[in-house]
């Protein structure tokens, strides 16, 4: 085993190993451990209750976090005619067709994300060799084999992320950067392990969100507490519906009923009556 520098000894002696941290903690605890001089990568790794040996349990998918990945991708696009112009509309760098098959075979790899109309794949599938072990290989179950290719382009460069199960019935995947806020880092998250939910196997059992880690490229993992992401989940969707009602409140004149004697609720028939809403 390795022998840890200073610097790796300083950090492992802030976080408590064998501790779940909230999700604003591990954050605030990740983020001052990233002290490269460089913007390092926030990651994660879910582990979760299935069998990576059983077919029907490969987890697999694509989420766009709401809050990007803090990286630029580039997106190359195999199409013709209008799904070309389409594309290129919505800001695809390299669309084509033979002539970037080409490209790909002379080792011209200058893209992060391929993606394919289906009408391609007699073209794209000759490039599998090449493309699949770099993970690159456009596939309909991550949304890059679509005939809606503007769509799919869009939510590469929106920040969309793939995520596939390893043997170990891991996932990995970026977050964002250390120069992104908690609050940016847990909406990543939380966009993710509702992804991740979405994909449970049907066959899975017991526990299917066992693991949490986040980590920096050069700092150390961090354990977080399962419950604490469903916690601020269900917060955020619960102001989010406090703060529509109020909105709605504040847009409409509140419809107040006003007796014809000027005292609500007693007298005549009230008519209704038209009143500001408060500042």
């Amino acid at each position: 085993m390795a022998k840890l520098t200073k610097r790796q000894k300083a950090l492992e002696g802030k976080v408590d190993s064998l501790k779940l941290y909230a999700i604003d903690d591990a954050f605030k605890i990740v983020r001052d451990c990233a002290t490269a001089k460089f913007d390092e990568s926030i990651d994660v790794s879910v582990q979760l209750g299935i069998d990576a040996k059983k077919s029907d349990q490969v987890v697999r998918g694509a989420v766009v976090l709401p809050n990007g990945t803090g990286k630029t991708k580039r997106v190359a696009v195999f199409a013709q005619g209008a799904k070309a112009e389409e594309a290129k509309a919505a800001g695809a760098d390299v669309v084509g067709m033979e002539d970037l098959a080409e490209q790909v075979k002379a080792g011209n790899l200058n893209f992060d994300v391929v993606i394919a109309s289906p009408d391609t794949m007699r073209i794209v599938g000759t490039l599998g060799q090449i493309l699949g072990p770099r993970g690159l290989m456009p596939n309909p179950k991550v949304g890059t084999v679509t005939p809606d290719v503007a769509t799919a382009v869009k939510n590469a460069k929106a920040g969309q992320v793939q995520f596939r199960v390893d043997k170990a019935g891991i996932i990995h995947t970026t977050l964002g950067r250390r120069s992104f806020d908690g609050d940016k880092l847990k909406g990543n998250l939380q966009a993710l392990i509702e992804a991740l939910n979405k994909a449970k196997p049907a066959t899975s059992k017991g526990i299917y969100l066992r693991k949490v880690a986040v980590s920096s490229t050069m700092g150390v993992g961090v354990r977080v507490d399962v419950a604490s992401i469903n916690a601020a989940a269900q917060a955020d969707t619960s102001d989010k519906g406090l703060a529509s009602v109020w909105r709605e409140i504040r847009l409409n004149w509140w419809v107040v009923p006003v007796s014809l004697s000027g005292q609500s609720g007693a007298g005549r028939q009230r008519p209704l009556v038209r009143r500001e809403p408060p500042k």
